[in-house]
């Protein structure tokens, strides 16, 4: 059992579209035009999934913002996992270069992770998975870490090692 896929609704389509896939990689795979609801466009990671995230343009858009406080019920926010620390690090990298703002970055036991928020304020956790090696002697000590570290420049670039649980 498993995620399979999200759907974030969304203000502006376009705008999200880049941000999705320009941004973060992810390949546009399908569109469905529906009558009187709007479009809904399928994109597609690195994995063999039909789709990973669907983005539906809302209607007609609020004038509030689309993501609300962690705390009320609602998404929290999307993990979005790349295969090893380098290709993050290059990931990180191409965010800072397009002037996506880090709202937090942090290295967990489990993963290290850098936070950032879609153009419609949905969280956006993108992450490596530690080796389990490192973790699986006390996952709970593990889920329990939290080194929290700079979220600009050169320093935010830096990926300092997490210790063995």
């Amino acid at each position: 059992m498993g995620v399979n896929h999200i759907v974030l609704n969304v203000h502006d389509i376009d705008r999200s579209h880049t941000f999705w896939t320009d941004i973060l990689g992810f390949r546009q795979v399908g569109t469905l035009d529906r009558t009187g609801a709007g479009t809904m466009r399928f994109y597609a990671g690195r994995g063999g999934n039909h789709h990973d995230i669907a983005l539906t343009q809302l209607a007609a858009p609020a004038d509030s913002d689309a993501a609300t406080a962690p705390s009320q019920p609602a998404l929290n926010h999307v993990a979005i996992e790349y295969g090893d620390q380098e290709s993050w690090l290059a990931q990180l990298r191409r965010l800072q270069a397009a002037g996506v703002a880090f709202q937090g970055r942090i290295n967990h036991g489990t993963s290290h992770s850098v936070y950032v928020q879609d153009p419609d304020g949905h969280d956006v956790e993108v992450m490596y998975s530690l080796p389990p090696d490192q973790w699986q002697g006390d996952i709970n000590a593990a889920l329990n870490h939290l080194t929290v570290l700079p979220r600009d420049g050169d320093d935010a670039l830096a990926d300092p090692q997490t210790p063995h649980f």
